[in-house]
C-alpha cells in the first residue's frame, strides 16, 4: 500500500487511475487508525491489480483532509473516476469494509 507517496497530485491520481481509489486518512498518533490499518491493507491485498490503495496522513496533508471533508479519523473513502462513492468514518472490522467495498464497487469495471 502507498503512504503518500502519489503521482504529480493527488487530484491526478483521482482522476487518471484506470483504478478505484482506496484512500485511508489517518494520523499517527490515532488509536483507532492503528486497530482499522491491517484491515485496510488486507483490503489492498487482496484487491491487488483491481485497487489502488494509499494512506494519507491528516497531519502531512491538512489540506486534503479539509478538501474531502475530513472530520474524523480514520475516514476510509472510496474514489471512482474522481467521485467519492463510499465513505466509510472510524475503525471497522475487515468484515464491515470488505462488505461496504463490495456494495460500492463500480459497475462499469
Amino acid at each position: 500500500m502507498s503512504t503518500d507517496r502519489l503521482p504529480a497530485s493527488f487530484f491526478e491520481l483521482l482522476e487518471t487511475s484506470s483504478l478505484p481509489v482506496l484512500v485511508d486518512f489517518w494520523a499517527e498518533w490515532c488509536g483507532p487508525c492503528r486497530a482499522v490499518s491491517p484491515a485496510v491493507e488486507r483490503l489492498a491485498r487482496e484487491y491487488r491489480g483491481r485497487l489502488r490503495a494509499v494512506k494519507i496522513n491528516v497531519d502531512r496533508k491538512p489540506g486534503l483532509a479539509a478538501r474531502y471533508e475530513v472530520e474524523a479519523i480514520p475516514t476510509i473513502i472510496l474514489f471512482w473516476k474522481g467521485e467519492a462513492v463510499m465513505r466509510l468514518q472510524g475503525a471497522q472490522p475487515y468484515e464491515a469494509l470488505r462488505a461496504a467495498l463490495q456494495a460500492h464497487w463500480p459497475k462499469d469495471l
